[in-house]
């Protein structure tokens, strides 16, 4: 069974930065695409950004385009959400997935395995 444990939420204020972490095992990490999402309260889940299963190609939602990086090391099965200029509205418990395939997809019923979650708050 493929677990995946995220790590590196907090609070921070407005304009600060946070790196999330989400560790993958019980898969082969590197044949799949991975993905971060995000949920506020009240809100549906949304699509944050991924990460094709080479790292080689990356796409973000319009909201975090400049602000956030998605990356992975596939020698430690791990990928990582770098957020810079954090904003209130980016406040959300954060969730990495697995997608089923190689290509990186906005789709979340694409995801099969999802992470518990890791609350960011952004103060104002």
């Amino acid at each position: 069974q493929v677990q995946l444990v995220e790590s590196g939420g907090g609070l921070v204020q407005a304009g600060g930065s946070l790196r999330l972490s989400c560790a993958a095992s019980g898969r082969t990490f590197t044949w799949y695409a991975m993905g971060w999402f995000r949920q506020a309260p009240g809100k549906e889940r949304e699509f944050v950004a991924t990460i094709m299963r080479s790292g080689g190609k990356t796409y973000y939602t319009d909201s975090v385009k400049g602000r956030f990086t998605i990356s992975r090391d596939n020698a430690k099965s791990t990928v990582y959400l770098q957020m810079n200029s954090l904003k209130p509205e980016d406040t959300a418990v954060y969730y990495c997935a697995v997608a089923r395939g190689a290509i990186p997809t906005t789709n979340k019923d694409a995801y099969d395995k999802w992470g518990q979650g890791t609350q960011v708050t952004v103060s104002s």
